[in-house]
């Protein structure tokens, strides 16, 4: 279960052009994937792992000298006591002196909440405590419009089968201007994820999208915070 890897994939503010932040991602020895090394995670060890790779991620982040903010992805079904559960949380970022206003608690379910209420719990006190929570994947799988009105997390990340192509496809569009109109009346920041090209980017950037991350920025690195060329927000 401890034989992962921590990479990081800047995120970018597309109006000032800079990096605001990263994400910390989990990869396998051989490269794998996040949902290949959950799926080899046994359900009664999720806890353990959630907790390991979230003081991994704050610890890694440090060492390398972030000072930006630091976005984690959690397993809602793996938590029952928020409190307590983000004890080490807590420890690990004051010893590295790693601000928790800094810190975005993002998580996406492939399978259904079990408790909502319970979620609800955790959200909140993630929140009272200064740490930031955002919604993963919006628009695919559970991760709809029941969950927002349920948890009204900080951020939302669009999921990137919103944004594929999305500057040529009038239907992605539609359903894109709606939900950041809902967005902003929610007053809840959005960030675009999965952009692979200057036309993805371009046309979020013209909608009023000001957050973006993926591939045409920079592609994640293993315990590296990847830097992102200058040339990718020339707009011509």
């Amino acid at each position: 279960m401890g034989h992962f890897l921590t990479a990081f994939q800047p995120i970018v503010d597309c109006q000032e052009n800079v990096i605001v932040g990263y994400e910390a991602l989990v990869r396998g020895q051989n490269d794998e994937d996040a949902d290949t090394i959950i799926a080899s995670v046994k359900k009664d060890s999720r806890y353990a792992f959630d907790q390991m790779c979230r003081v991994r991620a704050i610890e890694n982040a440090s060492r390398l000298g972030l000072d930006l903010l630091l976005s984690i992805n959690f397993l809602p079904n793996a938590i029952l006591h928020p409190e307590q559960c983000l004890q080490a949380t807590l420890e690990v970022a004051e010893r590295f002196k790693f601000p928790t206003e800094n810190i975005i608690f993002e998580f996406t379910e492939v399978e259904a909440i079990e408790d909502i209420t319970g979620m609800l719990e955790i959200i909140r006190t993630y929140q009272n405590l200064g740490f930031k929570t955002a919604i993963d994947d919006f628009g695919s799988g559970y991760s709809g419009l029941g969950l927002l009105a349920d948890l009204q997390t900080d951020i939302v990340k669009l999921d990137m089968s919103l944004i594929r192509h999305i500057h040529q496809d009038p239907v992605r569009q539609c359903i894109l201007k709606h939900s950041l109109n809902m967005m902003n009346e929610l007053n809840i920041d959005v960030i675009a994820e999965g952009i692979e090209s200057k036309e993805e980017m371009l046309w979020l950037k013209r909608a009023g999208i000001r957050f973006m991350q993926g591939f045409y920025f920079a592609e994640p690195e293993i315990n590296r915070l990847p830097l992102v060329d200058s040339q990718v927000f020339v707009c011509e």
